[in-house]
């Protein structure tokens, strides 16, 4: 039997890559249902959505991936989805590996995983400062777990129904990836990661900057250390 899945895409300001993400998906994962959350997109997102008719989610104002990324949790679970996979809006990730990262989930050896771009070091592998960042990442959440993850964080993951489930009570607010990885170890859930090829962003900007990694990093770190207190 097989299992209902949704795709959970969260996009900010993406309307130069929506449609063709969305194309990927229908070609590659066509039997999967789709959601895109806006998250006030503040160009032409919703207006293709809306033409394409393509099933969303628009948030009233830009409320940061976190929330918006819950946002899709929480219908997941209102809808007894059984497995949630998250795609980034801006076209970095290949559709084409979804089958690869549900299969463990259903064979029943993982309740998450994650889709890494450090395992087989193919494709595009981001810019040296943020591998440097993605490193010391690495080394923190594996210093308060004792569980080593290459690509800690990598948006393109899938979850079980226990996960979607925690996911829709509860999720970090900002840059979630890692706190999520040390939220759900504290919780006992096995995550695995599979190795897969990230794309460039070709077109559009990202929201992350010099002055937003540097908070990126304060905050991650200092989330981490929190929760593993709480633990």
């Amino acid at each position: 039997m097989s299992k209902r899945i949704l795709i959970i895409i969260p996009a900010y300001n993406e309307q130069e890559n929506i449609a063709s993400v969305i194309d990927n998906l229908k070609k590659e994962a066509p039997s999967d249902d789709v959601l895109v959350i806006n998250d006030g997109s503040s160009d032409h997102t919703l207006a293709i959505l809306k033409e394409r008719h393509i099933p969303h989610i628009n948030l009233p104002y830009n409320m940061g991936i976190g929330t918006t990324v819950q946002t899709g949790y929480k219908y997941a679970a209102s809808k007894g989805y059984e497995i949630a996979v998250q795609v980034d809006g801006d076209g970095q990730h290949d559709a084409s590996y979804i089958k690869s990262l549900v299969e463990p989930i259903l064979a029943g050896e993982a309740q998450v995983v994650i889709g890494s771009r450090y395992i087989n070091k193919s494709g595009f592998q981001s810019s040296f400062f943020r591998r440097m960042g993605i490193r010391y990442l690495s080394w923190l959440i594996g210093l308060t777990t004792g569980q080593s993850f290459t690509d800690p964080t990598s948006g393109f993951r899938a979850v079980n129904k226990e996960v979607i489930a925690l996911f829709a009570q509860r999720y970090p607010p900002d840059y979630p990836e890692p706190e999520a990885l040390v939220m759900l170890a504290r919780k006992g859930f096995i995550t695995k990661e599979i190795p897969v090829e990230m794309k460039e962003r070709a077109l559009g900007k990202s929201s992350i900057n010099p002055m937003s990694a540097i908070y990126y990093m304060i905050k991650v770190t200092l989330a981490i250390i929190i929760d593993k207190m709480r633990g």
